[in-house]
């Protein structure tokens, strides 16, 4: 959100509040890191009330004063009495105006204290009695009207009237709230609150063309993007001078400047968390996973906040995460895996996974387009080996539309991404092999009526995928399948994925953990069923 002010130039603060328990959190040090980095306009307001739910602040942190942590991240950094209104308006209000001239972020420790249970359930039995005697003397509101009377402000009678209003005024909410018949459950009005309603606009290419590969795909619609939004963000590791490990941003800086095209720290969790600021704010972003397996570190902002913003509250979640993905690289564990799965179990995500460079292309200005999260998967082994011709100019395609890349009545065949270039060069290999070949092209919106149809015509299905076999969405597929259309089959439904290990890195491993290799075999026991 403050990223947003800083960039449109607007004289604006963000504060932002969390307790002393929070601090330990790793996106705590995230935050203040960024914000450090970027200069964001921020107040950082810590309640610190000496106990993270039952745990002493002792045994959360080894530093006197949470506001010592400022010091580590270059930052200006106050202890404030929390129990003291005046202080506390007097000097949020002095920053404010000092960080509206000269926008940087501010870490405040409110020393206060808590007097009763974290929640309902707790209680308050772990604390002291003495501090709770010596901090109920400190009680800010009765403290703050002792104050008042004693500068003449506010008399005896008038804080009883005040008083009595006040009651009255929550007694007639307690009223209103109670009056409330209870929240009437609707299947479509629930379904229909996870998604941001978007109305797709097609726009069709020009005639012009030019031979590209997937790469090249991806960033020449990330730059028409950037030409047609012309607030919309970049953000990433190595994404600026560099120009992304891939090169798909390379230029981009030169072109757009670096406000738009912001290289950032390694935290991925605080950059998802800062795109979503950014759409808060108004403000469209693409936020590039170095490599897909990254996004462990980003998870909870992805599958916690950006996914459930708009039904929580009614919010865009104007966010491309750019997921480079795909093993056959030699890359290992750690830069190749295809996690696909996880998202698409996540109500209020978008997945799109292309497999070639002209629905690359289209899908991701369909994507940046989207008020809605896009988990944007991009097989790496694919980026510079699959060519094609590819319209110069931009152009959108739709949202869960599969592609009948070859026709058969034998066997259908679904799959996306690498899987669809393993599937195409089985068949050329192999012409007397009728089949119905489907690229899913998007996993969440799914076309089931183009994979149903399929399947009604040919009576049996093979499902390809990269990831490994449990929990993907070949299992999915096949359940819908077997649900659907289990009249119409002629073999039970066959799904063919890689071995269920980590990906392997020595090459010999690595072909025989995905499943390229395996697929004729099975393809060929599915039709001699």
């Amino acid at each position: 959100i403050a990223l947003a002010d800083l960039l449109k130039k607007r004289p604006k603060v963000t504060a932002v509040f969390t307790g002393e328990g929070a601090t330990s959190e790793g996106d705590f040090h995230e935050a203040l890191n960024v914000a450090a980095v970027w200069d964001l306009p921020v107040l950082f307001c810590v309640e610190n009330n000496g106990y993270g739910l039952s745990t002493p602040i002792s045994e959360q942190f080894k530093c006197e004063h949470i506001a010592d942590k400022g010091k580590g991240y270059g930052m200006e950094a106050h202890i404030i009495n929390g129990n003291n209104i005046l202080e506390v308006y007097s000097k949020v209000n002095e920053l404010c105006e000092s960080i509206r001239k000269e926008p940087r972020p501010v870490l405040l420790e409110f020393k206060t204290f808590r007097m009763r249970g974290h929640e309902e359930a707790s209680g308050t039995k772990y604390v002291p009695k003495r501090l709770l005697e010596e901090w109920a003397a400190l009680d800010p509101l009765e403290n703050y009207v002792e104050y008042l009377h004693a500068q003449g402000i506010l008399s005896e009678e008038k804080e009883v009237e005040y008083k009595k209003e006040i009651i009255h005024e929550i007694d007639d909410n307690l009223k209103l709230a109670f009056a409330e018949g209870e929240v009437q459950y609707s299947e479509s009005k629930e379904l229909n609150d996870v998604y941001k309603k978007y109305k797709y606009q097609d726009v069709k290419p020009n005639i012009e063309v030019h031979n590209i590969r997937l790469v090249d795909a991806i960033s020449e619609g990330l730059k028409q993007s950037m030409e047609k939004h012309e607030d919309l963000v970049i953000l990433g590791q190595d994404i600026a001078d560099y120009g992304g490990v891939f090169k798909i941003t390379e230029g981009f800086v030169e072109a757009f400047g670096a406000e738009r095209v912001r290289n950032t720290p390694i935290c991925e969790s605080a950059i998802v968390s800062a795109a979503m600021g950014l759409s808060i704010n108004g403000i469209k972003s693409v936020m590039e996973m170095q490599f897909g397996d990254f996004v462990s570190s980003g998870f909870n902002p992805i599958v916690n906040y950006l996914a459930k913003v708009h039904y929580r509250w009614n919010e865009n979640a104007d966010v491309v995460i750019r997921m480079p993905c795909g093993a056959g690289v030699g890359a290992g564990p750690f830069h190749s895996q295809t996690n696909e799965a996880w998202f698409t179990k996540t109500p209020g995500l978008k997945v799109v996974y292309p497999a070639f460079p002209y629905d690359a292309k289209g899908l991701l200005a369909t994507a940046i387009n989207d008020p809605n999260p896009i988990m944007f998967f991009e097989h790496k082994a694919l980026y510079r080996s699959v060519y094609q011709e590819v319209p110069t100019s931009y152009y959108t395609l739709p949202f869960g539309k599969a592609n009948l890349l070859k026709e058969g009545d034998e066997v259908s065949i679904v799959t996306y991404g690498a899987g669809v270039h393993w599937a195409l060069e089985c068949l050329e290999q192999h012409p007397e092999i009728r089949a119905d070949l489907l690229d899913l092209r998007t996993l969440q919106p799914l076309d089931t009526q183009a994979i149903y149809k399929s399947v009604k015509k040919t009576g049996k299905l093979i499902i390809l995928q990269e990831d490994s076999m449990f929990g993907g969405i070949a299992s999915d597929i096949s359940a819908l399948v077997m649900e659907e259309c289990f009249e119409f089959l002629d073999a039970p439904v066959k799904r063919v994925a890689s071995m269920e290990t980590p990906v392997p890195f020595a090459k010999s491993l690595e072909n025989n953990y995905l499943p390229k290799e395996r697929f004729l075999t099975s393809l060929i026991e599915l039709m001699e069923y």
